[in-house]
């Protein structure tokens, strides 16, 4: 009862001007002060932070801070694909007949996700999806899953549910709702395409590889070309949330095979193996 109660009251709230709020309010002097508490709540280990914490000059500085170099190895093997986030698998399994699964009995399709072309998603049917959850208590920087060069940029704007148990199970297709800055990248496991996903109270979805931003005031859907785009090599930045929110990846067909460890619940750390490029 109290899902489906709080789901209709968050639809009826003003959620991006609020988030919008939210990030502002994020960065203001006053928000400083809220940095101890926070890390109180969420149980946050200080000892990995790039920075002391008196450093932070707003909770938004220190909820986007960085890890002390060293703190998160990232898989060396070349066939290795690593996780691009610190955060818990939500979901993951094959791309079947272009849907992909929320939660139990709740589905959504390719198409819908990335707002393509029926040939566009149809590239990644019999392919296979990740879906990670990233709590208030997480490190929030995005990183490359394998070396790739990116190709492609799409930002599609839309609602911000919590992508929290609240809209996970109460908000059908809440991934293909919320905001998403999609990115493409060649890979030698094919192309595949890093989703972001906003969320409520999510300041921002930022990359690291131009101004691109989500939750933009009367923001329009796009999609940019990266011609002779950037090579990141795997574990690099390309982009971060500005708190709490989700990543979805997408592989095409027989091109990688996930860990037998990955399981609803794994718990995931940037930089660790998650599966294997087939070749």
């Amino acid at each position: 009862m109290i899902g489906p109660l709080a789901k209709r009251i968050i639809t009826l709230l003003p959620q991006n001007t609020l988030s919008r709020l939210a990030g502002r309010l994020g960065r203001s002097r006053l928000s400083k002060y809220f940095i101890k508490p926070y890390i109180s709540i969420f149980n946050i280990n200080t000892e990995e932070i790039e920075k002391p914490v008196a450093e932070y000059p707003h909770l938004t500085a220190f909820f986007t801070r960085k890890l002390k170099a060293g703190t998160r190895p990232v898989c060396p093997l070349p066939e290795a694909i690593v996780s691009p986030v610190d955060g818990k698998v939500a979901q993951f399994g094959p791309i079947h007949q272009g849907t992909l699964i929320q939660a139990k009995n709740i589905n959504y399709t390719v198409k819908q996700l990335l707002g393509c072309s029926e040939e566009t998603a149809a590239k990644y049917e019999g392919g296979t999806f990740l879906t990670i959850y990233l709590s208030p208590r997480d490190y929030h920087r995005i990183h490359m899953p394998l070396d790739g060069r990116l190709t492609k940029l799409t930002y599609i704007p839309g609602r911000l549910f919590p992508v929290n148990s609240i809209g996970v199970y109460h908000v059908p297709g809440l991934f293909t709702k919320n905001e998403r800055l999609i990115t493409y990248a060649s890979t030698s496991a094919g192309e595949i395409a890093i989703v972001k996903v906003g969320a409520f109270i999510v300041g921002s979805v930022k990359v690291a590889y131009g101004e691109h931003a989500t939750n933009v005031k009367n923001g329009q859907m796009y999609s940019k070309r990266l011609n002779d785009g950037p090579v990141y090599k795997k574990g690099e930045e390309v982009g971060l949330f500005e708190f709490g929110s989700t990543v979805i990846l997408l592989f095409k067909k027989d091109k990688i095979a996930l860990n037998e460890r990955i399981r609803g619940g794994t718990f995931l750390r940037y930089g660790e193996q998650i599966g294997t490029i087939i070749t």
